[in-house]
């Protein structure tokens, strides 16, 4: 802890976010730009303000504070959480949150918060939409399956159900087309080198890039698959605890997913997945942990290609070696 710094612990809700300093004083704002403006006269030169990551609420003033040149911290909920456990606090209001993060801020060393490029931020929200989108597409297909299989489905039933899935599937396309446009603006290289691994074909490599912002943001393979939430945790403790690793899955969904349905494809096309694949499936481990084992190789693949600049070539392994 930086006695020197002063620190605002921010709880953050849909309509205001409550303010605790140092000092123990407490604040109350509007989550709106005015309420922005009237906490920022608070800000000294030494300040550091720290939030949790709460859905979308705390986005707009993460993002003013950055823009005003102020030292901010985006903390994961679930580290804030486990330390007002240990705390022991019987008191749970967004006022007493707020001391409480401004206790963990001066306790726990917190990393700044870069925020996203403006083309990074619309790249995220077509991705979101998107998966909003092919979610309503299955739903659709599903009911008209269970419409189609009635004796006597309603014609303007089907009609209906029909018109819907051609539209979003029409929005689909459309939305597609405009985030690959988007990203080859930025990342059409990495995009081409990346589609040279075997397993990964356009949309992933595609994906890949947004999901990572392009592997900027990483300076080792090993930091980008606990980003992916694809480390292992071990749980062992003395002769009474011995319980099997698993993946923490604490990290991106999303991109944990799509390595997942990737790694078929890459048991079957890619040498090296191929090889640790089977040699983890003959010492007599389960498949999942094997295909586990392939997302990890497949994403330090992919981190390789992306900052070597080259593109995949399986008979040139020193190119996989970073970690």
């Amino acid at each position: 802890m930086n006695k020197d710094i002063k620190y605002f612990g921010i709880d953050i809700s849909h309509l205001v976010f409550d303010v605790t300093d140092s000092d123990g004083n407490y604040y109350q704002f509007k989550n709106s730009i005015l309420g922005f403006k009237k906490f920022v006269k608070l800000i000294e030169n030494n300040s550091h303000c720290v939030m949790e990551a709460t859905g979308y609420y705390h986005y707009q003033l993460a993002y003013y504070l950055l823009e005003s040149g102020i030292k901010v911290s985006v903390e994961n909920p679930l580290s804030v959480k486990r330390f007002i456990q240990m705390k022991l606090s019987k008191v749970k209001t967004d006022k007493s949150d707020s001391k409480l993060i401004c206790e963990y801020a001066k306790q726990v060393e917190v990393k700044l918060w870069q925020g996203n490029s403006k083309h990074q931020t619309e790249c995220l929200q077509m991705t979101r939409l998107l998966s909003v989108y092919t979610k309503q597409s299955t739903m659709l297909k599903n009911k008209l399956h269970g419409e189609a299989v009635l004796g006597n489905p309603s014609k303007d039933v089907l009609r209906s159900l029909k018109r819907s899935l051609k539209q979003v599937q029409k929005e689909i396309k459309a939305m597609e087309e405009k985030l690959t446009m988007l990203v080859k603006q930025v990342h059409q290289d990495v995009i081409t080198r990346l589609k040279s691994i075997p397993g990964i074909g356009k949309k992933t490599a595609l994906m890949l890039v947004v999901l990572t912002d392009g592997f900027g943001r990483f300076t080792s393979g090993s930091e980008l698959c606990s980003y992916a939430g694809l480390t292992p945790v071990i749980r062992k403790s003395g002769s009474s605890v011995n319980g099997r690793s698993r993946i923490s899955k604490i990290g991106n969904q999303k991109l944990r997913n799509l390595l997942f349905m990737c790694s078929f494809n890459a048991c079957k096309y890619n040498k090296a997945c191929r090889e640790i694949y089977e040699r983890l499936v003959a010492k007599g481990k389960s498949k999942k942990l094997a295909l586990i084992a392939v997302c990890n190789k497949l994403l330090k693949q992919a981190f390789a290609i992306a900052k070597s600049g080259l593109v995949y070539d399986q008979t040139y392994r020193s190119v996989f070696v970073i970690n």
